[in-house]
């Protein structure tokens, strides 16, 4: 650690309050961990520490009511993976013709487009309502599905980790997808959608299940994900830093993991630290809306400390390259920020160099939460894929997305 950075880190040690050494250091593990690099914190630190601590918490609470973001809600189901964890997932049906959206009525032609599915998959620490810009300008055009992973949102917590100790990895979330589309869309075609841990579990599926992507997969887009070699991101930190964390986190997150209620209140105690981190992690550019912001750190904050020790290995043993194989005969789209820290562009690079007829698309100053930060891009290029998949007729038109600049309405 640089010597500004053990600054910062003590300052902000410091204000904690008194609660005692162990307490403190914790407080901040529990924070910075959450976001997975615990090193980033620093340079935040010492800039939010030159406003007052209850202001910056009435602005928080501000937004949280003033917000609309994770709002959208439909048909709830549930299903159950092959250990009996209860996933939770929401349905968007196709608006009927004659229905009260004629901004979505199709512009050319008569003819129905195909009965696809539209499933998306979250990433880790998030929840369905991640997708929330691309629900709204999808809704009433195709069916869709949301789901939370196991331990995630509204799903129940994993019944094998809980009851038998079993650490999490990406093959136990391909089952889990596998129940999810068995019971949402037993029958038709399927457009996959997943984002970082999200796309790691489409590739899982396909890894144990191909006939199922032979079958009946049409299209799949991969939003900020990685095939492998996870264990070799630096999450824009130093080399040393880096090799620090990666000797010493395992062991930190299984300890802070069995003390779970005592790191989150460390967690609340240092907010303001894990709201930084959070930003510098999820955006690249300097214009996020506040409100998206706040509703990312609220995603983020409402994972319990030991659901993130718990998944956390399961991302360096992560390697599905040959599973990709699975996806060269239909249309595929995989999407990135090039500023994404956790899993950089290059990544996705990787994945369309060995998928050559992918489309390829890095966003500029876009980071980890590219549906959130630049909603428009990743709404108009999932449309694409929708349209050449045969999902929606070339003549649909999709609702409003809104965006996340500091200088547009919420929506």
């Amino acid at each position: 650690m640089s010597e500004s950075s053990a600054e910062a880190a003590l300052a902000v040690a410091s204000a904690t309050g008194a609660a005692g050494n162990w307490r403190r250091a914790t407080g901040i593990a529990g924070a910075a961990i959450g976001v997975v690099a615990a090193g980033a914190a620093a340079g935040v630190a010492i800039e939010r520490m030159t406003v007052g601590r209850g202001m910056r918490k009435k602005a928080r609470l501000a937004l949280d009511s003033a917000g609309p973001y994770g709002s959208l809600r439909g048909t709830p189901g549930k299903a159950y993976a092959d250990d009996g964890t209860e996933l939770y997932y929401e349905v968007d049906d196709v608006e009927p013709e004659g229905g009260s959206a004629p901004r979505r009525r199709r512009l050319f032609g008569r003819k129905a487009p195909l009965p696809v599915t539209v499933v998306f998959s979250h990433g880790y620490c998030l929840n369905q309502d991640s997708w929330h810009f691309q629900r709204a300008a999808l809704r009433g055009v195709v069916r869709t599905v949301y789901w939370d992973q196991r331990s995630h949102g509204r799903s129940g917590r994993g019944e094998r980790q809980v009851r038998d100790g079993v650490p999490v990895d990406i093959e136990q979330l391909g089952r889990d997808l596998k129940a999810v589309v068995d019971a949402a869309a037993p029958e038709g075609p399927v457009v996959l959608v997943g984002h970082s841990m999200g796309g790691m579990t489409v590739m899982a599926l396909a890894d144990q299940y191909p006939e199922l992507i032979r079958d009946r997969v049409v299209a799949t887009a991969f939003v900020g994900t990685s095939s492998g070699k996870l264990g070799e991101v630096n999450f824009g930190l130093p080399v040393a830093g880096v090799n620090a964390v990666r000797r010493i986190l395992p062991g930190v997150l299984k300890a802070l993991g069995q003390r779970a209620e005592l790191v989150e209140k460390g967690r609340q105690a240092t907010a303001d630290l894990f709201a930084g981190i959070i930003k510098r992690y999820s955006f690249a550019s300097r214009d996020v809306d506040p409100a998206v912001a706040r509703f990312a750190e609220r995603m983020i904050e409402g994972t319990p400390i030991d659901v993130v020790a718990e998944f956390y290995p399961a991302f360096t043993d992560h390697d599905k390259t040959e599973a990709l194989a699975h996806f060269k005969d239909f249309p595929v789209l995989v999407l990135a920020g090039i500023g994404d820290l956790v899993t950089p562009s290059e990544h996705s690079e990787a994945i369309a160099g060995l998928l050559p007829d992918a489309e390829l698309v890095l966003v500029p100053d876009a980071g980890h939460l590219v549906m959130l930060e630049h909603p428009e891009v990743v709404t108009d290029r999932l449309a694409d894929l929708l349209t050449r998949a045969g999902a929606v007729p070339a003549g649909a038109t999709v609702g409003g997305y809104g965006s996340t600049s500091s200088t547009a309405q919420p929506g």
